[in-house]
């Protein structure tokens, strides 16, 4: 496969997966009717936010693929946390379930560490430019376990 095959497939899996993740959700988007903590950001916000970070996923996911530093280790992983991602937000929104969502969320933050971790070892950009996503994924712990507990 040549490298723009490679870039453009790196890319587009986390933002397709983002996009169909997004219209399986959206006729069981209740973010802004419930009870809200502290810090939430505004609905608005999330899809911005994720598109950067699905792009930040795709380009660390090119640089490992460009230079044939993907392993199966790190596809696994990187694939493992995708997931993780994704139903996520089928068992928030859809399903309701947001102390599973919790537990869930806090599963996929490991996941993410180990992602960043392997990444690392492999490429340092590929690691680093992982970061974001840990920090929000982190936030959108405080975020699911403070709405689980204020609309109990």
């Amino acid at each position: 496969m040549n490298k723009v095959s490679i870039w453009i497939r790196s890319i587009l899996i986390p933002l397709l997966t983002g996009i169909l993740i997004s219209i399986i959700i959206s006729p069981y988007m209740d973010y802004g009717t419930l009870i809200q903590p502290a810090f939430a950001p505004p609905g608005f916000l999330f899809p911005i936010v994720w598109t950067i970070l699905y792009i930040l996923m795709g380009v660390s996911d090119g640089v490992l693929r460009s230079n044939e530093l993907d392993v199966k280790q790190t596809n696994l992983i990187y694939y493992l946390q995708l997931f993780f991602n994704a139903m996520w937000s089928i068992i928030f929104f859809v399903l309701k379930w947001r102390l599973l969502a919790f537990v869930w969320i806090i599963i996929l933050l490991i996941l993410i560490v180990i992602m960043i971790i392997k990444f690392y070892e492999k490429n340092r950009v590929a690691g680093l430019l992982q970061i974001p996503y840990l920090v929000w994924v982190a936030f959108a712990s405080y975020l699911n376990l403070t709405i689980y507990l204020l609309n109990r």
